[in-house]
């Protein structure tokens, strides 16, 4: 789990700091930032992943071991916050906890530059000590000088690795007495997963017949239903969670099967069987997101962007509980954004903290991110009967930044 992120100098932040929750809500209007948080842990998942500066920022294509990697909105030429010059790096730091053991917390940043691709600067802390750092770089060198404090007695020594990537996967494939520490981290960075279902691609048949986890845009989305229906309790629990969305109505849950075995998802009411194809958008993409928190191979990190769209208003309470109850649940730390003021009809006070407010000021193009609990005056006017989903639809949150 992350517990804490600072992003400087990343698209449109110049300095954020959040401690973050299990469940972590993201509201603000169209282009305030909160896709740009996304991006910054997607930084951070090619950073686990052991990609270049510039796969991570520019894309990678499909190998004989990794799938297609899809870089960041605008890639490197716009990963710089507006106005900085070439030379200006961006600066992420990210402060976890391995398996939920506070005693093994981990410390990890990176300075890197999009325009050369290279990183800057490095540094990862174990518990209170620093396992390697490095000053500043020569930009554009494709070397990364590192000092590594094994602990010994004496000036530590100096490590050279290649500039190009983080130094965080390099290091674990050392045989250092941190290198598991440093490959447990890089895997707890790698293991996240996007949930951006499109309903097109939710429609088809899928090309796998069984898999362990959801594509990003929903892909193999029958194939994981067919693998969570082969659970009787798990089937059980997700078709609960669909009865909800349309009550009174289904029954059941599964697959269709094509000319060679391939499955289809489908909805049964009553004995009227419903494919993929004749069913609502809102619906498949309800389907999707709740299928996701049912996977055989569950994500540290699940991040999921716009979890209103097509879904109607009086079934948003749903999408929180989802999220609400499978993060409290399990071992998967959910991101979620929403321009919905009546999503926040259905948040609890102890979860103020964790809901943030995203606003960009039209001047500077700088974005802030704040939680409810620091919005001046917010606690106060909910006392006042006010709800928050109220003061996000008038304004009143942004007016108060």
């Amino acid at each position: 789990m992350i517990d804490r992120i600072v992003i400087k100098n990343f698209k449109s932040f110049r300095n954020v700091d959040l401690k973050l929750g299990r469940m972590n809500l993201f509201i603000g209007t169209n282009a305030s930032g909160k896709s740009n948080f996304l991006e910054a842990l997607r930084v951070l998942q090619g950073i686990g992943n052991g990609f270049t500066i510039s796969e991570i920022l520019d894309g990678k294509p499909k190998s004989d071991t990794s799938e297609v990697w899809e870089g960041i909105r605008g890639e490197s030429t716009y990963a710089r916050f507006a106005g900085t010059d070439e030379a200006s790096t961006v600066d992420i730091v990210a402060i976890g906890t391995p398996n939920g053991r506070p005693q093994d917390h981990w410390d990890y940043k990176i300075s890197f530059s999009p325009t050369y691709g290279r990183v800057t600067a490095e540094r990862l802390r174990l518990a209170e000590r620093v396992i390697y750092n490095s000053n500043s770089n020569v930009l554009g060198h494709p070397v990364l000088p590192i000092k590594y404090h094994s602990g010994a007695r004496g000036r530590p020594p100096q490590l050279d690795f290649d500039s190009s990537r983080p130094v965080l996967g390099q290091f674990a494939t050392t045989g250092y007495a941190e290198a598991k520490s440093a490959a447990l981290i890089g895997s707890q960075l790698a293991n996240s997963q996007r949930v951006a279902p499109s309903p097109p691609v939710l429609q088809q048949y899928s090309r796998a017949h069984h898999v362990k986890r959801l594509g990003d845009h929903g892909e193999n989305f029958a194939a994981l239903v067919r693998a969570i229906c082969q659970d009787e309790q798990n089937k059980d629990a997700y078709l609960a969670w669909l009865q909800e969305l349309r009550p009174d109505e289904v029954n059941d849950v599964g697959t269709l099967s094509g000319a060679v075995g391939e499955p289809l998802f489908m909805l049964k009411e009553g004995n009227q069987v419903f494919p993929a194809p004749v069913l609502s958008e809102g619906t498949l993409r309800f389907a999707a997101i709740t299928a996701a928190f049912f996977q055989p191979a569950m994500p540290g990190i699940m991040t999921i962007e716009d979890i209103e769209s097509g879904i109607h208003p009086t079934r948003l309470r749903l999408l929180i509980e989802l999220l609400r109850s499978q993060s409290e649940s399990g071992d998967t730390q959910v991101f979620a954004t929403t321009h919905s003021p009546t999503t926040l009809a259905w948040i609890q006070e102890n979860e103020y903290s964790t809901t943030f407010v995203c606003r960009r000021d039209e001047e500077t193009g700088e974005s802030t991110i704040t939680p409810l609990v620091e919005v001046p005056h917010f606690l106060e006017v909910v006392e006042k009967q006010y709800s928050p989903s109220e003061l996000f639809a008038d304004g009143w949150l942004e007016a108060a930044l």
